[in-house]
């Protein structure tokens, strides 16, 4: 796995509109960022941060800058969460799961997913049961 910029929370939420959205230019970002409580300027001074981490690409379009991620959402998520699992638990994602379990932290449903994930019934539609569970 490439080397992934370090961003930080405030930024990932910046990088969420940018996955979602790209591309987008500085206007479009502020305006989905609108109820953060975030000015403007802290937005663009984001923005500028993500592009120097490598973390975003921009263009000048006319008479503002467009931006698209140079780091795609699902490779970001997984490098965090390996990081976490290595931080937390020593990479073991046995231990961070009994955790859980033991905190009572799970809800119903996730308890139940979990299940399904460990019989191998799990499936892209979630209405769908899988064999013996009708």
């Amino acid at each position: 796995m490439p080397n992934l910029p370090q961003i930080s929370e405030a930024e990932h939420e910046v990088m969420k509109i940018i996955w979602k959205h790209a591309p987008i230019n500085t206007n479009q970002v502020v305006e989905h960022l609108a109820d953060s409580g975030w000015s403007p300027k802290t937005i663009q001074t984001m923005l500028l941060r993500l592009v120097k981490k490598g973390a975003l690409g921009k263009e000048k379009q006319g008479r503002v800058f467009v931006y698209a991620p140079l780091v795609q959402e699902n490779e970001y998520r997984t490098n965090a969460s390996r990081n976490f699992l290595n931080r937390f638990y020593d990479g073991a994602l046995g231990s961070m799961v009994l955790n859980f379990i033991k905190q009572n932290q799970l809800s119903d449903d996730e308890m139940r997913e979990l299940r399904q994930i460990l019989n191998g019934n799990r499936s892209e539609d979630p209405d769908r049961k899988g064999p013996g569970h009708d």
